[in-house]
């Protein structure tokens, strides 16, 4: 349980007059687990009252419980005198406890009457109970009376009396008859107090002779009945009417004395004819109507619970028509003692000082006595550390084995109060007796209180902490009460978290934590509406709410405050009811309850049913603007928005909007701040500092939005310094000597008050110096001037306002001007790699010669002339840009067997330095390039002349050229190939023993001791009128190139470390063939990037582009087009850490038409037989074949066909070197000696310079003759031999001739 702090805690308290030092009462801990270890002296828990009244006809029982550590002993006095239990066989005490138990059957129960007290005893002091007074409870007789019979005149007054015996406690009086029957009471018959029965004036029917009074004993549970009184109204000469006279009291006053506490009981009864009536009156003073109260029809005044302020004159006035008459009761208040302030447990440590005070009051004064263990402190053992004055004890430097109980008794003539309390020395380190990890939960805007109970001796001293880090301290929000309870008076949902309370005294430290969750309030958002439904409709309330996630709502529907009707028509859903076919009795008003464990919500709406009227055509239109917006919740930074939706129009509001008006700073404006849900009617605002808010609101729903709502009050937020600081802060010199120190400024509304400025501070990085600083107006840069040349400066700029400064900024570091580089590279050597690619070393710069921020190093080189050349030639200078620190770079693309200079520069942002001395550096010999051209003149039968010209660039000496050909026949099927090595000198070859109206191809390349360069192709017929003399320069190995030792570009094996961009374009030509459903992309690349792929698209379409990745080849193939289709196809290079994208221009692949392949029955063997045995069916086969044959068909390895993606591969014959036959009826299988697997791919492990890579097909092979294999597509052959496909199939014989 909780501490009880009675005086003022801690050592340096001011006791007037008495001492210096005191400490607070501390109240010992019902705690079982507290009180196990602690030494106690006894404590009275329970003891009979006072006055005990009791039943002869059962046992006594007298209470007597105590506690105490050790648990005490008991013991008893009777009047005064030792009580020996043990020796009455009739008295038991319960075994340990004091409470007696008397078994008085078969005894005089009046030997047992008197005054009893109990003591309760330990080794730590002694308690006693409260003076017992036993008494029998007793029911005496009626006396033997005889009641003479009454004859009285009618009109006139009577009184009937009782006098019932005296019986203890008094019995309860009342009148009946013989028929048990309570005799009927008004304000003209009455019964008194003291159970007397008066009659203002009597009439006739209060002729009879059974009025009889009863008295019931309230222990022995036993009525007593008085002899039956007889009484007769005589009419023959009736009083006449008079004026009120009072029968009860007599005389003009009286007086009442009265007790505090108790219930102050007045009665007047007057006599009168006609019957007067009873008012009552206060002199000097009004009744206390909050405690009064009238019985007996105005003839009695109760007035309860006593105080000395009711003590004065009652004035009771009867009145009838003929006057009145008053009696005056001056009431006296006494009163027994009562506390104002009773003796409480003190437990205090060694070497403390306590006060115990009994402070009582009563009329007349209460006399007070101390008594120490039960004895009279006069009588006790003297204890110089004790000192009484009066009803205060003061106990100074209390020291171990001084516990002791002292007794309080004050008493008057009225009665007396006993009291017990303890002094407990005790040394105990603290203890938190609140249980650990307590969760408490609360809503938001709601107190909330976190207990922290502990008990030790000294009184430990409680501090809290929040989330174990910040210490909470006395005041708003937080109080922390005497008894340790922390309390949050308006808890917000930022008040969350743990809290730990820490309990010390010097003889340790206790800790516990518990947690605190504030929750969001219960709202109903959207509350049920009135409704008028027609009979027989349905009608629904929504009743949608608002809650924290935690907490889950439970929906409570009423109908006029009760429950709803046990009626299926009514539907309880989780946000709405619904009744269904309403009837009349559904009226009312219904309520939409929705409980959590911590809150609730309410609201109500009311349902009327009216007959039912044509339905309207439905309408309709923009919302009404919202009504009633009200400003709730009020914070310097936030506000809650509340408003009443208007008419939807039979459109829902799908949100709400919520605009301001800066009266301050731009009036008239209005400004989007948020929006809501259109369910909401409910927003919290986040506000700024410093400005004069008026709000509106505009509702949206499908037609539109609203007119806006009438502007909410004003609510001004006061200014305050500033909340953030400018962003962006940099520091940049523009020039050598200064510093620009720049920042984006606050807006009007970040600025939070009038006055803005900015501290702009700054001091030289690493170096021992004070801030320099400076206040400027509202700006947004400001320049330090004199600065050394690029060093680092500490930059902060602080926002300020008349309200004070923003928060401590954050630094920024900036450098100052700079000046260009003053050293250039030292020890330039150059590696070269191979005949395109070298590498150069250089020794980077000291930092301090840069004098800036280092961009990196730019290297200059220039081509000054071929190595077989004897003059220079010098060429543009080139550039590379290495960034940051470098010391090495690689120069791609140069010119083979050529000399080459560079030089290299430093870079910072202001520029470049000086250069570097001037290197130069040759590259080894190249392959060369393709000859310059290639021409067939002099055709003639069976030969043709050749001619060619060198390479534009030999890179390299000139050992000779290498022609190779083959022929083409008409299916574009090529022959074996030959080949022609020539001379460096030679230019012209006259080629014999040619087959007549053949085309052949040729390719011719040149070569250097490094090997072949690329080839230049040429086709011709041998005829005259078909030579195309239009060479082709292909740039690199297409499909028909035989394989060549080496590659004729040479690559680095491993890019430079830094992206340079390639020395002219970075594609070469793209060359394209194409296959029944696909086609082979080829192409030459220069670049560096690792990702190309290859794009296509159907021409003159919308669709986007799709995209391949070729995995670093030079050729590709595109499957799955459709054929007959013409797509437009592009080769792309990206690199993810180069922006550059390099691209070839757009190349248009028309995809062939699949011709339709069908079986002629007609040369079938079968069918010819056929014919011949079945005569009959000779006109019917007939039909069917002209039918199959018009309809179309294809053969059955079209499906294999489609399964094999890849162009069909035509073997050549290895006995004769023929051409092997088509022919559509055979399956794709392996080539007799190629290297294609079974999958139809081809492998690529064998070379890296194959045919593949560089060529115009994708799929062709030579076979281990050198015989070149694959289907010949170049688009020359293909126009040429574009009238010879037809829709049937070729026959052997064709297939034969078209190489005769």
């Amino acid at each position: 349980m909780d501490r009880n702090r009675k005086w003022v805690p801690g050592f340096g308290a001011v006791l007037l007059i008495f001492l210096s030092h005191t400490t607070s009462a501390l109240e010992v801990p019902l705690d079982p687990k507290v009180l196990e270890g602690l030494p106690q002296p006894p404590t009275i828990t329970l003891q009979s009252p006072k006055d005990y009244i009791f039943d002869p006809r059962e046992n006594i029982v007298i209470h007597c419980e105590a506690k105490g550590k050790p648990h005490p002993s008991f013991s008893w006095t009777r009047n005064g005198t030792h009580f020996d239990v043990e020796k009455d066989s009739k008295v038991l005490m319960k075994p340990g406890s004091g409470t007696l138990v008397i078994d008085i059957s078969g005894e005089k129960a009046e030997a047992y009457e008197g005054t009893y007290q109990c003591t309760a005893h330990n080794e730590h002091g002694t308690a006693v109970s409260n003076s017992i007074f036993i008494r029998q409870s007793r029911s005496p007789l009626w006396s033997k009376e005889r009641n003479e019979a009454i004859v009285v005149q009618m009109g006139v007054s009577l009184v009937l009396q009782c006098r019932p015996p005296a019986g203890l406690p008094p019995p309860v009086i009342f009148w009946m008859d013989n028929n048990f029957q309570r005799l009927p009471l008004d304000k003209r018959v009455s019964q008194a107090l003291n159970g007397d029965l008066y009659f203002s004036n009597v009439l006739p029917e209060d002729t009879r002779n059974d009025y009889i009074c009863y008295a019931r004993f309230p222990h022995t549970q036993t009525i007593q009945q008085k002899q039956p009184i007889s009484v007769t109204v005589l009419d023959n000469s009736p009083d006449g009417e008079r004026r009120p006279g009072f029968m009860t009291p007599l005389g003009i006053t009286s007086t009442k004395m009265v007790l505090r506490g108790e219930t102050l009981e007045l009665e007047c009864i007057a006599d009168g004819l006609p019957t007067p009536e009873i008012s009552w009156q206060k002199d000097g003073g009004e009744l206390p109507s909050s405690r009064m109260s009238f019985y007996n029809f105005k003839k009695t005044l109760k007035v309860s619970d006593v105080n000395e302020a009711d003590a004065g004159d009652y004035r009771c006035t009867a009145t009838n028509k003929l006057g009145t008459a008053q009696h005056i009761i001056k009431v006296s208040v006494k009163a027994a003692p009562f506390w104002v302030s009773a003796p409480r447990n003190l437990i205090l440590a060694p070497n403390e000082t306590g006060i115990l005070t009994c402070r009582v009051n009563g009329e007349p004064k209460p006399k007070i006595s101390w008594f120490v263990n039960g004895v009279p402190i006069e009588n006790a053992p003297e204890d110089h550390s004790r000192k009484v004055d009066g009803d205060t004890v003061i106990l100074s430097y209390v020291q171990t084995g001084s516990s002791a109980v002292y007794q309080c008794n004050a008493s008057n003539e009225f009665g007396y109060l006993l009291a017990n309390a303890f002094v407990n020395v005790l040394a105990e380190a603290p203890r938190v007796l609140t249980p650990p990890n307590r969760v408490y939960q609360v809503i938001a805007n709601n107190p909330a209180l976190l207990h922290c109970a502990s008990f030790g001796s000294p009184i430990p001293t409680i501090t809290w902490f929040k989330d174990s880090q910040t210490s909470v301290k006395n005041g708003d929000p937080y109080v922390i009460h005497e008894n340790g309870t922390l309390e949050i008076h308006v808890a917000q949902p930022l008040h969350s978290g743990k809290y730990t309370c820490i309990a010390s005294n010097n003889l340790g430290i206790k800790e516990n934590h518990v947690y605190l969750e504030v929750k969001e309030p219960t709202r109903i958002l959207k509350q049920p509406e009135y409704k008028d439904v027609h009979r027989g409709m349905s009608a629904v309330f929504e009743c949608k709410v608002k809650h924290d996630p935690s907490l889950i709502p439970t929906v409570i529907w009423l109908k006029d405050n009760g429950e709803l009707p046990d009626d299926e028509r009514f539907d309880v859903d989780v946000d709405s009811l619904t009744i269904r076919d309403v009837t009349d009795e559904d009226e009312g008003t219904y309520t939409c309850i929705q409980n959590t464990t911590l809150d609730q919500d309410s609201a109500s709406a009311m349902l009327t049913v009216v007959e039912p009227t044509p339905t309207p055509a439905i309408v309709y239109g923009n919302p009404d603007p919202p009504t009633d917006l009200e400003l709730t919740d009020q914070t310097e930074r936030s506000v809650q928005l509340t408003w009443t939706p208007g008419d939807e129009h039979n459109s829902p509001t799908q949100k709400f909007l919520i605009q301001y008006e800066d009266l301050l700073h731009q009036p008239g404006v209005w400004v989007n701040l948020t929006d809501a849900p259109g369910t909401s009617t409910t927003v919290q605002l986040k506000l700024s500092p410093y400005v004069y808010y008026s709000f509106r609101v505009l509702a949206l729903n499908g037609v539109g939005y609203s007119q806006p709502s009438q502007p909410s009050s004003q609510y001004r937020t006061n200014p305050s310094a500033p909340d953030e600081n400018p962003s962006d802060v940099q520091g940049v010199g523009t020039k050598p000597g200064n510093l620009v120190i720049s920042w984006t400024p606050l807006t009007g509304f970040l600025a939070n008050g009038p006055g803005l400025e900015y501290k702009v501070q700054w001091r030289q990085k690493d170096v021992d110096e004070d801030w320099s600083s400076e206040t400027v107006a509202n700006v947004s840069q400001f320049v330090v001037s004199g600065t050394p040349t690029y060093v680092p400066y500490e930059i902060k700029v602080q926002a300020l306002n008349d309200y004070g400064s923003g928060p401590e900024p954050e630094v920024v570091i900036g450098y100052s001007g700079e000046d260009l580089p003053l050293s250039a590279p030292d020890s330039v050597q150059v590696m070269v790699h191979n005949s395109t690619l070298a590498e150069v070393h250089w020794e980077p710069v000291s930092f301090q010669s840069v004098r800036g921020k280092l961009q990196g190093y730019k290297v200059y080189f220039r081509r000054i002339r071929g190595l077989h050349e004897t003059e220079d030639t010098e060429q543009q200078e080139q550039v590379l840009t290495f960034s940051g620190n470098r010391s090495e770079g690689r120069l791609p693309g140069l010119q083979p067997y050529s000399l080459y200079n560079l030089t290299i520069r430093v870079l910072n942002i202001k520029g470049e330095g000086p250069p570097s001395p001037s290197k130069t550096f040759e590259t080894p010999e190249g392959v060369p390039g393709p000859p310059s051209f290639l021409n067939v003149v002099n055709p003639g039968l069976d030969s043709l002349t050749l001619e060619w010209g060198p390479p534009m660039n030999n890179n390299g000496r000139l050992t000779g050229y290498t022609l190779k050909y083959q022929p083409v026949n008409n299916t574009n099927e090529l022959g074996p190939v030959k080949v022609i090595n020539f001379l460096a000198n030679e230019t012209t070859i006259t080629l014999g023993n040619l087959n007549s109206s053949m085309l052949y191809k040729f390719y011719m390349s040149a070569k250097t001791i490094k090997g072949s360069g690329p080839i230049i192709t040429e086709e011709a017929f041998t005829a005259m009128d078909t030579t195309r003399t239009q060479p082709t320069v292909e740039m690199g190995k297409g499909p028909t190139e035989p394989p060549h030792p080496t590659s004729p570009i040479t690559q680095s094996p491993h890019p430079p470390f830094h992206k340079v961009p390639p020395v002219g374009p970075a594609f070469g030509k793209v060359n394209t063939s194409t296959l029944e459903d696909g086609a082979v992309i080829s192409w030459d690349y220069f670049g560096h990037h690792k990702n190309v792929y290859v794009e296509y698209v159907v021409e003159n379409s919308k669709e986007d582009w799709k995209r391949e990745l070729v995995n670093g080849s030079h050729w590709h193939m595109i499957k799955g087009l459709k054929p007959g289709t013409s797509y437009k196809v592009r080769v792309v290079a990206r690199d993810p850490a180069d922006p550059t994208v390099h691209s070839t221009d757009e190349v248009l692949v028309a995809v062939p038409a699949v011709p339709s392949r069908q079986v002629d029955i007609a040369t079938q063997g079968w069918f010819i037989g056929l014919m011949c045995a079945i005569a009959l069916l000779i006109l019917v086969l007939l039909i069917v074949c002209f039918i199959k044959r018009n309809k179309g068909g294809k053969y059955p390895v079209k499906e294999k066909e489609d399964a094999h993606q890849d162009p069909e591969i035509q073997p050549m014959k290895e006995d004769d070197g023929t051409f092997g036959e088509y022919s559509d009826t055979e399956d794709h299988k392996p080539l007799k000696g190629s290297r294609t697997p079974s999958n139809g791919t081809v492998r690529r492990d064998e070379s890296d310079d194959s045919l593949v890579d560089y060529g115009e097909g994708g799929d062709g092979q030579f076979n281990e003759d050198g015989s070149f294999i694959g289907q010949y597509s170049g688009k020359k052959e293909k126009d040429t031999h574009e009238g010879n496909e037809s829709s049937e199939a070729p026959s052997p014989v064709n297939a034969m001739n078209s190489f005769v």
